[in-house]
């Protein structure tokens, strides 16, 4: 880390969905509260003036203001000031790889379309102004249908009701330039500085775009002048001491991600930011870049795997298999999933590559090797730039993505070799490498994150951001060694268990995972396979039913409503029988009726029975250990809303439903005065939840440099249950003590723990304890323990 954030590393971070439903002002209503939690920082979505109804911030329309839909500056200094009484600081999620160009708002945009190359900010976006489609313009894929059809139908009018003429398609407005308001209207349209088009030519695309959404285009933040017009406010917010920290979201889409951090660290030294990055299992962070880490998947990643139990690896692969009939291992699951989305989304993208490789091959097998290397690609993105020596991580990614391509597409070797090294030659600029690595990252979200997480169902708990479902589980050792490393290297890096992007909360995905260790889980979906057959209407599809049975189970109580936007999701994201952009109707209707049927059938009465059959409760205490793992483990802990309490929802929009803090006030007043016996009987609600998180982040508190400097250190336990358990200590003065598998503790095998020198004090029980202990009497009754030196 080549940073020096000391003073605004925040202690633990609170994660808020800000939108019109809850304001700024709604935000600083709970500032008391998550002060009594142990919260240090109130970590905002995107604040900066967005999209009219923008749920989320990221479709940024000006950088100058903040969002009048969540308060404006005025109620943004509100929340500063409450934070400020309280001993809050504020971290902010910003946005600088796109904008929302999806309306006139964006003045820059609405610029662009009408002066084009001429305008002044014609140099803010990624627009290849000489590609083939329309040379000179703005190529618009907005229309329902084809321009001529749309002029016929007389959905395409000039307008100047407003005083300012503009070309009007329903609720949508484009400008006119100077000089060219003469004639029909397409005569009109056809002098414009943009091309209207139907939204399904979008292969022709000449700007880039955010992942595939054609309303947010790319921002070319490495022009020095675009940086500090988009920046200025946030930097004016950080200097006056509003804002202590940064969260940047999509740095992959940059065209220079190193140069941008060194530009925001040297302009910001005092702020604490941390990158969306997703480090892939065995990548490791450009250590380069002037950030305290990531935002946490990479994190995720590791707690999340060392709760699996490996011993199911066979069972649950069999099966998989058996249920579902996929017969593909996780890697070819995936390059098949990131050829279609390149094929249906990114040929745009792929044409661009195609059109600036400077290489001497023919065209289509250029096109053809491009294809493969980007589908091939191992992680996100490379970070080559021109005058640097390639980092042996980018080489060896470059080598890994040419072998597996040459290795599916043996004809292609010469051309993928050739495309290999024109990247790797750095010695000189290369727009191709730019436009690559701004490529890889979208095709893997989309093909691995948004297709084939949706298609190889085996465990849907490791399908998660920055995770590898071919991957079952992580030994204590290997987690161990992840956190050795991430104290070394990146102590202040963001971690995190639940996100505004995860496929699903921390609770559902412990749930899920206890199904390993669940008996009478095989049996049960053997017979729902046979039972539930006669409730689908077309050619069943059985990946997707067995996704909806682990996603239910896991999710349970999940009403029926929420389970059929859920499967809708699903099912589209997936892409084999339905899609967003190929909707098989007859299909759609079937998953919605099968959903349905399952809601009316016995199936629900089975789905509490295995719940309320050892699921639950196992699931509870796993939550409970994860969560505790998370906030005394290296780095600063996140929470996203609503997560101190059981939290059972599903990928988003399900994940941003409002949050209930009424209710958490009054069981954060009752879990400061209660036992731990009578705390129980309140588990339902999650106390016990609450009250560890509460508890665990009044000890970074009291003793913040030894989570912010403490070396971490894995503990031994021994005994022949010695694996069901996790044990670590932090800078000689904390231990974390927790079961792994949560489902096995019924059935306890003796294991006990040496503890260091001294006397450790539980926090949960006020028990103090030394020596060596039975683990069952160290845990018992919470079943985690926290132990901090006397």
């Amino acid at each position: 880390m080549s940073t020096d954030l000391t003073r605004r590393v925040p202690g633990a971070t609170y994660r808020l969905q800000l939108h019109e439903g809850f304001t700024l002002d709604h935000a600083a209503e709970i500032v008391d509260y998550l002060a009594d939690l142990g919260i240090t920082h109130i970590y905002c979505s995107p604040i900066l003036q967005a999209a009219a109804h923008s749920p989320h911030g990221y479709d940024t329309v000006d950088h100058s203001s903040i969002n009048a839909e969540l308060g404006g500056r005025e109620a943004f200094d509100r929340l500063s000031a409450a934070a400020r009484r309280r001993g809050l600081g504020i971290v902010l999620d910003i946005v600088p790889n796109h904008m929302g160009v999806g309306d006139r708002t964006n003045r820059q945009w609405w610029d662009v379309l009408e002066r084009g190359r001429a305008s002044e900010y014609a140099g803010w976006f990624d627009i290849d102004w000489d590609a083939p489609a329309c040379p000179g313009k703005v190529f618009l894929p907005v229309l329902g249908a084809a321009l001529d059809d749309v002029v016929s139908a007389g959905e395409l009018t000039l307008d100047s009701g407003g005083g300012e003429p503009v070309l009007r398609y329903y609720e949508s407005a484009f400008p006119i330039a100077a000089g060219t308001a003469g004639g029909d209207v397409a005569e009109v349209a056809a002098r414009q500085h943009y091309q209207l088009a139907f939204w399904r030519e979008s292969a022709s695309l000449n700007y880039r775009r955010f992942f595939d959404v054609t309303p947010l285009a790319g921002v070319r933040i490495e022009d020095q002048r675009v940086f500090e017009q988009t920046h200025a406010l946030i930097e004016s917010l950080i200097a006056g001491g509003q804002v202590d920290g940064l969260r940047v979201d999509h740095p992959d889409g940059l065209a220079d991600p190193l140069g941008y951090f060194g530009t925001l660290a040297a302009r910001n030294p005092q702020a604490w930011v941390v990158a969306e990055k997703i480090v892939e299992p065995g990548e490791r962070l450009d250590d380069r870049w002037q950030i305290a880490g990531t935002s946490g998947y990479d994190a995720l990643y590791d707690v999340n795997g060392v709760f699996v139990d490996p011993a199911g690896d066979a069972a649950m692969t069999d099966l998989f298999r058996e249920m579902t009939g996929v017969t593909e291992n996780w890697s070819d699951l995936a390059y098949d999933a990131q050829l279609q989305v390149i094929d249906q989304l990114f040929i745009a993208e792929l044409d661009w590559l195609s059109r600036v490789a400077a290489v001497d091959l023919p065209a289509d097998e250029l096109r053809a090797a491009l294809r493969e290397l980007v589908a091939c690609f191992p992680v996100y993105r490379s970070y080559l730039r021109t005058g640097e020596e390639p980092r042996p991580g980018d080489v060896a990614a470059l080598a890994a993505a040419r072998a597996d391509a040459v290795g599916r597409r043996p004809d292609l070797a010469e051309a993928v070799g050739v495309i290999v090294d024109e990247l790797l030659d750095t010695s000189r600029d290369s727009e191709l490498r730019v436009r690559f690595q701004q490529t890889t990252g979208p095709v893997m979200a989309k093909g691995v994150e948004d297709t084939a997480f949706y298609r190889y169902n085996r465990l849907v708990s490791l399908n998660e951001v920055g995770g590898d479902p071919g991957s079952f589980a992580m030994s204590v050792d290997e987690f161990h060694a992840a956190c050795v490393a991430r104290q070394r290297h990146w102590p202040a890096s963001m971690t995190s268990l639940s996100t505004h992007d995860t496929k699903r909360s921390e609770d559902v995905r412990a749930r899920i995972s206890v199904l390993v260790q669940t008996p009478s889980w095989p049996g049960r979906v053997r017979d729902w396979f046979t039972n539930n057959a006669r409730h689908w209407t077309v050619a069943p599809d059985r990946s997707m039913e067995y996704l909806l049975y682990q996603t239910v189970v896991g999710a349970w109580p999940l009403p029926l409503e929420r389970a059929q936007e859920y499967a809708e999701k699903a099912s589209r994201e997936a892409k084999q029988r339905t899609s967003w952009i190929e909707p098989d109707p007859e299909y759609d209707q079937a998953l919605q009726s099968f959903v349905a049927a399952l809601y009316e059938d016995a199936f629900v009465v089975e789905v509490e029975q295995i719940v309320n059959a050892g699921v639950l409760s196992s699931s509870r205490f796993a939550s409970i250990a994860q969560k505790l793992v998370q906030l005394t483990m290296p780095g600063v802990p996140d929470i996203y809303q609503g997560t101190e309490l059981w939290d059972l929802s599903l990928v988003d929009p399900d994940n941003r439903r409002p949050v209930d803090y009424a209710e958490r006030r009054r069981l954060l007043a009752l879990a400061t005065i209660l036992g731990p016996d009578q705390r129980h009987g309140y588990d339902s609600q999650g106390l016990t939840k609450i009250f560890v998180v509460q508890s665990a982040l009044a000890v970074r508190k009291r003793l913040p440099d030894v989570f912010a400097d403490g070396d971490y250190v894995g503990l031994t336990v021994d005994g022949e249950g010695a694996e069901v358990f996790l044990a670590f200590m932090r800078g000689d003065q904390v231990i974390t003590l927790v079961p792994r598998f949560a489902g096995r503790i019924y059935h306890p095998l003796p294991a006990t723990i040496t503890l260091p020198a001294g006397s450790w004090h539980n926090v949960f029980t006020g028990v103090t304890f030394s020596g060596t202990v039975d683990m069952e009497t160290l845990l018992s009754p919470v079943f985690v323990a926290l132990l901090e030196r006397v």
